[in-house]
C-alpha cells in the first residue's frame, strides 16, 4: 500500500501533552500548517500522507481509539489504565513523564492505615485508587473529584489522595507528601485492534520512531 492511499486517524490529547506529541509525528514524517496546540479546529489534516489528527480531551483518546473511529493514539499511561480501554499498547515515547501516588499529611503514619476502620482517599483516578486499596486490604471510601485533589485532605474530605505527579511541587506547597509510588507513567502510542491488521504499514512506521 502506498502512502498516498493511507487515510488514518491518530487521536491527541489535548493539554501538556499535546506539544511533544507534535513533535513526535514530525520525526515520523507527518506536519500540520496550523499550531495544533492553539487550533480551535477537531480534526486536522497532516500535510503528508492521509493522516488526520484528532484533538481530543486526554479522557477520550483511549474511547475514540477503542471504538475505532481513531486507528492510534497518543495518551498518558495513567488515563489510559484508569479506561481500562481494550486496545493495543505496542509503545511507551519518551515523553510526559510522571508517577501516580498516594499522597498526605507529614504527619500520618501511613503504615497504620490498613488498621484503620475506613480511609477517605480523594482522586481523579477512581478506578486506580479502588484497585490500590482493594489490593493493599485497606477499607477506603473512595471520592471522585475533578477539581484540585490537594485540596480534599487540606479542607478535610479525604485522608489522602492518589494523583499523578511531574515534581511534587504542588503537594510541597498544600503541605502534603508522598506515601508510596503507584507507577510511573509517561505518553503511550495505543492501536486500535482491527487498524493493527489492516493499517499495519502505517503503524510499522509510527513505531519506527521513538
Amino acid at each position: 500500500m502506498s502512502q498516498s492511499t493511507w487515510n488514518f486517524t491518530i487521536a491527541l490529547a489535548k493539554g501538556k501533552l499535546l506539544p511533544p506529541a507534535i513533535e513526535w509525528l514530525s520525526r515520523v514524517g507527518y506536519t500540520f500548517d496550523e499550531d495544533l496546540s492553539r487550533s480551535r479546529k477537531l480534526r486536522v489534516p497532516a500535510c503528508e500522507g492521509g493522516v488526520t489528527a484528532l484533538l481530543v480531551k486526554p479522557d477520550d483518546v483511549p474511547i475514540y481509539v477503542e471504538y475505532g473511529i481513531a486507528d492510534a493514539g497518543v495518551v498518558g499511561y495513567d488515563v489510559l489504565r484508569e479506561s481500562g480501554a481494550d486496545v493495543f499498547q505496542p509503545r511507551a515515547l519518551d515523553f510526559g513523564h510522571c508517577k501516580m501516588v498516594v499522597a498526605g499529611r507529614p504527619d500520618d503514619d501511613y503504615q497504620r492505615f490498613p488498621f484503620r476502620s475506613l480511609v477517605r482517599v480523594g482522586t481523579k483516578y477512581p478506578n486506580i485508587a479502588r484497585e490500590h486499596f482493594q489490593n493493599s486490604g485497606i477499607q477506603a471510601d473512595i471520592i471522585a473529584l475533578r477539581g484540585s485533589v490537594e485540596l480534599s485532605v487540606t479542607a478535610g474530605l479525604a485522608d489522602v489522595i492518589v494523583d499523578i505527579v511531574e515534581t511534587g511541587t504542588t503537594l510541597k506547597q498544600n503541605g502534603l507528601v508522598v506515601h508510596e509510588e503507584l507507577f510511573a507513567s509517561s505518553a503511550r502510542l495505543i492501536v486500535n485492534k482491527a487498524s493493527h491488521k489492516l493499517k499495519l504499514d502505517l503503524i510499522d512506521r509510527l513505531l519506527s520512531v521513538q
